[in-house]
């Protein structure tokens, strides 16, 4: 399972911890303007933006996990099981498959008006990107510098809702998710006031009781709640470094640890990595579970007029610093 998050302050950031069993090898990969994009049932793109993001690199076609453009645009797929529903291929539709998605957005659209636009034609569609790579059940959240919306391709067909908290998990669908922050309203940073009853002299004993019943288990649902929460009371000051430092802190407040979530036999779901992306700057940052100091690639400094895929292997390794 996995969270993403929006997060502003002098600079705009976007990002995500990604839970899963197992990893792909992944690399951060920065996709540079004259690499031939391919799709499947749509032409071929042969200049578009630049892309910076997490990707499995198959076949020399790099599987977005997350990702920015140079624009200022990030996506992020997330897990969706039982609800996704990929659609037969389509006349007058662009027939893109759930793996060709980021590529084709981030591509072709510069902030979430021509997203919009581009999905008023889109037809997601069910195709595996090969035998050993099964199409995977996703919905998405994309965010430019000022907003930021989730897709979710269901039975229903294609749907599009603005998001106004810029949080994402898994399960239930996005509305839902949305209703049940009703249920969290009295929440707040605040002391709490005694509304329990007048005859009683009940007061409080310890700090942070104001946001007692806030969610702290590893559900879905509970960690939409639980990073809303977090991120919408977030402060920092607006220097990258406390801004980046900060994301994290949000992301670390829905972190996945190893021997929490059994998935069976001797497989545990953790957080792989996380990832926090400066829309302004290009910059794609990024910490693993057994790695805490943030690494950071700056897309900039790469050619990004080249034709091939530019990839970086994590550090995935702990780095200590010693002090004395």
């Amino acid at each position: 399972m996995c969270t993403a998050i929006t997060y502003n302050t002098k600079d705009h950031y976007f990002g995500r911890n990604l839970d899963l069993e197992y990893s792909y090898k992944e690399t951060v990969t920065i996709t540079p303007r004259n690499y031939p994009f391919k799709f499947r049932k749509e032409k071929e793109i042969n200049n578009h933006y630049a892309i910076i993001g997490m990707a499995y690199v198959a076949n020399d076609y790099p599987l977005y996990y997350d990702a920015i453009n140079e624009k200022g645009l990030g996506m992020a797929g997330l897990n969706f099981p039982d609800n996704a529903d990929y659609k037969k291929e389509e006349k007058d539709k662009n027939n893109v498959a759930p793996f060709e998605f980021i590529p084709w957005i981030l591509s072709q659209c510069a902030n979430i008006k021509e997203v919009k636009t581009l999905l008023n034609k889109i037809n997601i569609i069910n195709i595996n990107f090969s035998n050993e790579l099964p199409v995977s059940p996703l919905h998405w959240i994309i965010a430019d510098k000022e907003k930021a919306i989730t897709v979710e391709c269901v039975k229903d067909g294609l749907k599009i809702y603005d998001n106004e908290v810029g949080v994402l998990t898994n399960n239930p669908t996005f509305d839902i998710h949305m209703f049940n922050l009703n249920n969290y309203m009295n929440l707040s940073i605040e002391k709490p006031n005694n509304n329990f009853s007048k005859k009683l002299n009940l007061k409080t004993y310890s700090r942070g009781m104001g946001a007692l019943g806030l969610p702290g288990d590893l559900s879905s649902a509970s960690r939409f709640v639980k990073a809303a929460f977090t991120k919408m009371n977030s402060l920092s000051g607006d220097l990258e470094n406390e801004s980046i430092s900060q994301f994290f802190h949000i992301l670390s407040s829905v972190y996945q640890q190893r021997g929490c979530v059994h998935m069976g036999e001797d497989k545990y779901e953790i957080t792989i990595y996380s990832s926090c992306c400066n829309l302004d700057k290009g910059i794609y940052y990024y910490t693993t579970y057994e790695n805490s100091q943030i690494t950071g690639i700056d897309m900039n400094k790469e050619n990004l007029n080249d034709s091939k895929l530019i990839n970086y292997d994590l550090i995935k390794e702990q780095q200590i610093k010693m002090q004395n």
